[in-house]
């Protein structure tokens, strides 16, 4: 169980560099990018599967914490849906979506890193 928690941990890392990286890349030009999108589906997908592997164990968890890292994590891959789905239809990813995915994925990272 130790080596699938730390692979979990291993991809959940890296769904928050492909977002945060690519909101980085298109930081004057914003727009979400394919792995932006990709990364969104990650972070959700592999932060719900290390919560069902921490229930399973003996720790306590902070189910604050983990309900709001959750409901930040769902806002990033539909505002992150959204915009891909604007982009394929050949609109225009308003600014302000484009910052919200990135900014958003931001505060997600810093609330797991310091909410203690």
């Amino acid at each position: 169980m130790d080596f699938l928690r730390l692979v979990l941990v291993f991809l959940h890392i890296l769904g928050a560099a492909a977002l945060v990286g690519g909101w980085l890349a298109t930081f004057k030009t914003p727009t979400v990018g394919r792995w932006q999108w990709i990364g969104s589906l990650v972070q959700l997908l592999t932060g719900l599967l290390l919560v069902g592997l921490a229930e399973m164990g003996d720790g306590e968890l902070n189910n604050i914490k983990i309900g709001v890292k959750a409901l930040l994590a769902v806002v990033i891959a539909v505002a992150a849906f959204l915009a891909r789905r604007r982009i394929k239809r050949g609109q225009d990813v308003s600014k302000g979506m484009a910052h919200a995915v990135g900014g958003l994925a931001l505060i997600n990272i810093a609330v797991a890193v310091f909410w203690v």
